[in-house]
């Protein structure tokens, strides 16, 4: 066979392109760090490495989700400590104005800095978050959820509460609704009396104390009608008829009374006239406006007591307000509870993201990183392999038989 000067140029130039070839796949391993470059190095590996990074790119979507969530459980639980503090206030000046030393005046100043507590409670309500959205008005939050009007206060938002999905089998709550903050009560909160604002008499009021909570009509709504002024009627309200049944009539002597109904027990004091009423009832079944309570309070403090009805009145409705603070402290406690449960979720969610992130790097790192000692070596063989290639081609284009002649 005759090995033309044709045929040695040719193979010497393959041999010299494929060793620059593999020589130039290793510089691109070691520039890039990564073993597979392109999918055609180690198909199988490309494909299982497009798989994984999907899934860690989700992750890190649900991490950034979590990011979010925590910022807005985060401003929502300062607004909720902010309330609970102002609560708190608001039941020590009631604790203040019932003392019998205030005067008129000592009374209007408590009641100046009760409604500087009030306002500051209305600011709260319509907090925004950093993007301006407020934080309780549930799905209506471009607007502020609590409006005055000439009815007080009243909440223009909506019952529903934002969610948001921080991992892939769990949505979670990032908000509260103002409705269940500022207008209920807890779950067995108790009973809360109240005196009619139309009594002409004196007659107050402590309690109701539950002394039987088995009782059959523990739970219903019961009413004192005084239909003299030594005799009452105590009544349950009837669900059916919308009206006031009759339980039992008793005489009211001595300027005081005890009265014990479904399991309750109601201490009376003063004098009474025909036609005053107490009412008492489940809390979830009277007021649990927040800001209905403050109003009640500023209204008795602000006016100036001038008879013994007007004193009476005055003790009733702190009485009154202070348990509907009491209520509406311990809502706002446990909905602060459970942002901050919220919170700690999103720390334990956090932590097995984390670990679930590290198993993706290092899926992912096996699948398609360098070993640069590997590479190190191999991109030397590659070198001394184009070298070589590239003297003997040298050396062989110098070979002709003319130089023999």
């Amino acid at each position: 066979m005759r090995v033309s000067s044709v045929t040695m140029y040719e193979q010497s130039i393959s041999s010299m392109n494929r060793q620059q070839n593999d020589f130039l796949k290793v510089s691109q391993q070691i520039a890039s760090g990564r073993r597979v470059v392109n999918p055609s190095d180690d198909p199988q590996a490309a494909s299982r490495a497009v798989g994984v990074d999907q899934a860690r790119a989700v992750t890190q979507q649900f991490a950034d989700s979590r990011v979010s969530a925590r910022n807005s459980l985060a401003q929502t639980e300062s607004v909720l400590n902010s309330v609970s503090d102002a609560i708190t206030s608001a039941k020590t000046l009631m604790v203040q104005a019932s003392s019998d030393t205030l005067s008129d005046a000592d009374r209007e100043s408590v009641a100046s800095e009760l409604r500087g507590i009030y306002e500051t409670v209305i600011g709260q309500a319509n907090a925004t978050d950093g993007n301006g959205r407020h934080l309780f008005g549930g799905y209506q939050d471009s607007s502020e959820p609590f409006v005055r009007s000439d009815n007080g206060i009243q909440y223009e938002g909506d019952a529903n509460t934002r969610e948001q999905r921080i991992d892939a089998s769990r949505l979670m709550k990032v908000s509260e609704n103002g409705e269940s903050i500022f207008n209920s009560v807890p779950s067995g909160a108790g009973y809360v009396a109240e005196a009619d604002s139309g009594n002409g008499g004196n007659i107050t009021f402590s309690g109701p104390q539950v002394i039987d909570n088995d009782n059959a009509d523990y739970g219903e709504s019961f009413r004192i009608e005084f239909t003299s002024e030594s005799q009452y009627q105590v009544q349950r309200f009837n669900p059916a008829t919308e009206d006031w049944d009759v339980q039992a009539t008793a005489d009211y002597d001595d300027q005081s009374g005890v009265v014990e109904i479904g399991g309750l027990r109601m201490e009376l004091k003063g004098e009474a006239v025909n036609g005053d009423t107490i009412e008492f009832s489940p809390a979830d079944e009277m007021n649990t406006n927040l800001f209905r309570s403050f109003e009640k309070a500023l209204a008795v403090l602000e006016n100036p007591t001038e008879n013994d009805s007007d004193k009476a009145a005055l003790r009733n409705t702190l009485n009154t307000v202070m348990r509907e603070f009491d209520n509406s402290l311990d809502n706002v406690l446990t909905k602060r509870a459970s942002v901050g449960a919220r919170l700690n979720e999103l720390d334990v969610v956090d932590s097995v993201g984390g670990n679930r992130m590290l198993n993706y790097e290092q899926t992912l790192s096996d699948l398609v990183d360098l070993d640069y000692a590997e590479a190190i070596g191999d991109y030397i063989l590659r070198q001394v392999g184009l070298q070589a290639s590239q003297k003997a081609f040298a050396d062989m284009k110098g070979m002709s038989l003319f130089n023999y002649l």
